[in-house]
């Protein structure tokens, strides 16, 4: 599971994977894993509590896919929240930066997130 925090400019926040991660170095949005027992929004108020020191106010479920690496194949699910407080801090040893998300493509964005870059870029253009 994934999230899109925007903040007020309406740029994305992404996450760089630490150093000792697989794929370190690459960025990411912020997430991680559903523990057994845990439903999704669950894991996302618990990860973003964990990665980024926040709390969700309100969010939803945009967008779902599935990315088969050489390893393993991985479920994704990006949530977008709405709303949050606090003020996102990398508290895993990640560096944390906002994006427009015009400008998304640009980073090096893990794969099995590439498929969000468009989605949101689509979700952020005007009318």
């Amino acid at each position: 599971m994934a999230a899109a925090l925007f903040n007020r400019a309406g740029e994305v926040l992404i996450a760089q994977r630490p150093a000792g991660k697989a794929l370190a170095g690459r960025w990411e949005f912020p997430g991680g894993k559903v523990d057994a027992g845990e439903d999704e929004r669950s894991a996302l108020v618990r990860e973003l509590r964990e990665e980024l020191g926040i709390e969700v106010l309100a969010a939803h479920p945009f967008m779902r896919l599935t990315h088969a690496y050489l390893e393993r194949d991985v479920q994704l699910s990006l949530w977008i929240v709405e709303h949050f407080a606090g003020e996102p801090r990398p508290l895993d040893a990640q560096a944390l930066k906002w994006v427009s998300p015009a400008a998304l493509a640009t980073e090096d964005i893990l794969e099995a997130d590439q498929p969000f870059i468009e989605a949101l870029r689509q979700r952020a253009a005007p009318r």
